[in-house]
């Protein structure tokens, strides 16, 4: 094989990891913070990373922290609760990355569930000492809203 196509294969191989890893972060954020998992939900952020969502803008890992500690989240996970966030679409750029995706937050309500939101997501990510960590996350409820859309299209406009 010569070195260029090497190279290629190298920059491809690279390209797929870390989409992948991006995808692994993303998927483990549902299944920590509905364990109640601060420390570790938090650690997905960068230190002074940001999480703004309607009615709470996070500005920090410790500010991510004290949401999953708080007595509003202990309620809902102890009620029965599932963040579910559905596939990506994730641009890599070098050592910053963006993904947009959808979400549902579905609750037990006695013996049956509903969804309490649908959300569109656009996060911005990092990489930090080899590791992709959330630099930004805003998350916009899909009730009819315009922003809310607007917040899926540049993952997917950047990919054609």
């Amino acid at each position: 094989m010569d070195n260029d196509r090497l190279s290629a294969l190298e920059q491809r191989l690279k390209r797929v990891e870390d989409q992948l890893a991006i995808t692994d972060l993303l998927a483990s954020y549902g299944p920590l913070v509905d364990s109640g998992d601060a420390d570790a939900t938090a650690a997905l952020w960068t230190e002074d990373g940001e999480y703004d969502v309607p009615g709470l803008h996070m500005r920090s890992r410790e500010d991510i922290r004290s949401m999953v500690k708080s007595d509003s989240h202990r309620k809902l996970i102890e009620s029965g609760s599932t963040h579910f966030i559905g596939p990506a679409q994730i641009v890599v750029d070098g050592d910053r990355a963006t993904a947009v995706c959808e979400s549902v937050l579905v609750l037990r309500d006695g013996d049956s569930y509903r969804i309490l939101l649908s959300g569109s997501h656009r996060i911005t990510l990092v990489r930090v000492d080899g590791e992709w960590k959330i630099r930004h996350r805003i998350t916009r409820e899909l009730n009819g809203d315009a922003y809310a859309r607007e917040l899926l299209s540049p993952g997917v406009i950047s990919k054609k």
